[in-house]
């Protein structure tokens, strides 16, 4: 069983060291929290060893941050990068359907019949959630048990590292979850709406063209655009 900080990629771990100096006391506490639920029978989700998946590409890829709430919690689902399902995950989530329908209006690009969305990740969109794990069947449930601390210092990064010129990086925001980490960006340019669940995807995820934009601000960085 590796430890959490095995699935963070050298220049990544070297970037959330400067940031976080505590950063392995903070990995080691959400180790044994995730390690209790698993060993109490309850469960955590996504499996284990795909926990910190979001972070194994390495920063210098990076060039777009689109942040998650925390994974899905039907078992089965989640797979460490946020919106993204495994390959033979039937039917999609609705949020991720409906991501798939912007995608087609904004772009012309057919509904994906999968939800792996790693093509993204390998592209330089780091598909972060801000929680990192939940219980099965149990939304939410992981909240404030320390994700929070590292995805805040993840966003640190990623907004020092465009301050210096080091990359390009555009931040996609769907969401109060999502961007309530926009006051960490700094001068990242970002694209926020209303969160693609069927709850909120009427009031403002419909039409807001997020893919376009996106790529679009890359284009304004000098930057190739992301093929969605």
């Amino acid at each position: 069983m590796s430890r959490l900080v095995d699935q963070i990629a050298p220049d990544w771990h070297e970037a959330l060291v400067r940031v976080r100096p505590d950063l392995d006391e903070l990995l080691a506490g959400l180790e044994a929290f995730v390690d209790g639920e698993i060993s109490s029978g309850r469960g955590v989700l996504p499996a284990r060893d795909h926990l910190l998946r979001a972070f194994a590409q390495p920063l210098a890829q990076v060039r777009v941050l689109l942040i998650g709430q925390d994974p899905y919690p039907t078992p089965g689902h989640a797979v460490g990068l946020s919106f993204s399902t495994a390959p033979d995950v039937r039917p999609l989530p609705r949020s991720l359907v409906n991501v798939f329908t912007e995608r087609e209006a904004d772009l012309g690009v057919p509904p994906s019949v999968h939800g792996d969305l790693s093509a993204w990740a390998d592209q330089g969109v780091l598909l972060l959630n801000r929680v990192l794990s939940v219980g099965p069947g149990e939304a939410g449930s992981h909240r404030r048990r320390g994700w929070e601390s590292l995805t805040d210092a993840a966003v640190d990064v990623l907004a020092r590292r465009h301050a210096v010129g080091e990359g390009p990086c555009v931040a996609l925001l769907w969401g109060r979850d999502a961007q309530a980490v926009a006051p960490r960006l700094g001068a990242v340019p970002r694209v926020e709406s209303a969160h693609p669940s069927p709850l909120s995807a009427r009031r403002g995820f419909f039409g807001s063209r997020p893919f376009s934009q996106v790529n679009a601000l890359l284009a304004e960085q000098g930057a190739d655009p992301v093929h969605w």
